[in-house]
């Protein structure tokens, strides 16, 4: 999941570079920390959070396969 998350996030900001993703494992659950420039964090979050809620939604959606719940925290 942490390299689905940082190809996703390098692909949408000036500054790719800067683009840090960390992963932890709890129980039944992958907490995915993503770290972007903080003048990218506007094209990571979107209007409204809507590309967050899209990348938030295909990582659910690979995770799928899977027996783990995914958690995509942008920090």
């Amino acid at each position: 999941m942490k390299e689905l998350v940082e190809i996703i996030a390098k692909a949408l900001v000036d500054n790719p570079d800067e683009v840090v993703v960390t992963e932890t494992e709890k129980d039944k659950s992958v907490v995915v920390e993503l770290r972007v420039a903080s003048s990218d964090m506007g094209k990571v979050i979107g209007k409204q959070g809507r590309i967050a809620k899209s990348i938030r939604a295909v990582v659910t959606a690979a995770a799928s396969k899977t027996d783990k719940k995914v958690i995509v925290e942008i920090v």
